[in-house]
């Protein structure tokens, strides 16, 4: 009999649950804009996130190892080859502005996980790169690209809403940073190796300020949606203030990425 915690592993090593976060995000920027539920743009995002990170994840793996991986492995490899497919289909709906400035951030991420350069490596091991390059991803996928293929008014609350999101999944990242510390390469300079766990900290709290802050600029304020962001600001700090080395894997890989996830169920329920 299959275990729990196997398929519960399998949920997260195959970056299921990423994905969900990166759709809830979606259509966060849906619910904002006052825009209608677009599917196959919060499908596309959900399925392309899957093989995205799953190609950044196990490429190596499976390029080197390939007669020695494991059955979870493989399992996660034909997942994402069907995830691909699904993305191609759902990309064939999308807007031809939206299909363009994606293939953009297929590149970036293409260059995130390949060294393209001559003696040089990916840029996911550029000193100090790898947490600007991803927060600008998920911006794009789940800010940027909802509203381009709504054709939606790129305005000034859409401005206010990618600094918001950058600085939500800039805080994330260091989240992350923090646990993964005794791991990282001393090379890859994260923001914890720079200036330490303690400021690292301090720098992630008073980015939330701004978080908060800048919903009151927004033309279409909803004031509602101040006391959800007092809640996920909250939730946040609570994380970063208790993040330490020490912390278990699911820390990090299943509750503070399920932070975008439980932003969005409390805009549904609210």
């Amino acid at each position: 009999m299959i275990r729990f915690k196997q398929v519960f592993d399998f949920y997260i090593r195959s970056s299921i649950h990423v994905a969900l976060s990166v759709y809830a995000l979606v259509r966060m920027t849906h619910f904002m804009f006052h825009l209608p539920a677009d599917e196959p743009m919060a499908n596309f995002a959900f399925l392309g996130t899957i093989v995205g990170y799953n190609f950044v994840k196990y490429h190596t793996l499976a390029r080197i190892q390939k007669s020695q991986m494991s059955n979870e492995i493989k399992l996660i490899a034909l997942l994402s080859l069907f995830s691909l497919v699904g993305v191609g289909y759902y990309f064939l709906q999308l807007q031809l502005v939206t299909q363009i400035v994606s293939i953009l951030f297929l590149v970036l991420t293409l260059l995130y996980t390949l060294p393209f350069f001559p003696n040089r490596k990916n840029a996911r091991n550029w000193a100090g790169v790898k947490i600007y390059i991803v927060s600008l991803c998920w911006v794009g996928v789940t800010l940027a690209l909802p509203l381009l293929n709504a054709h939606a008014d790129l305005g000034s609350d859409f401005y206010l809403k990618c600094v918001q999101r950058f600085i939500l999944i800039f805080v994330l990242i260091l989240i992350f940073e923090i646990l993964d510390l005794a791991n990282d390469d001393p090379h890859l300079k994260t923001v914890p190796q720079q200036i330490g766990v303690k400021r690292t900290k301090i720098l992630g709290l008073l980015l939330l300020l701004p978080f908060y802050f800048l919903e009151f600029l927004k033309i279409n304020f909803i004031e509602k949606q101040l006391i959800v962001n007092v809640v996920l600001v909250v939730a946040i700090s609570s994380f970063l203030l208790f993040a330490n080395e020490k912390r278990s894997k699911y820390y990090t890989s299943f509750w503070v990425e399920s932070i975008p996830i439980f932003w969005w169920l409390m805009v549904v329920f609210f």
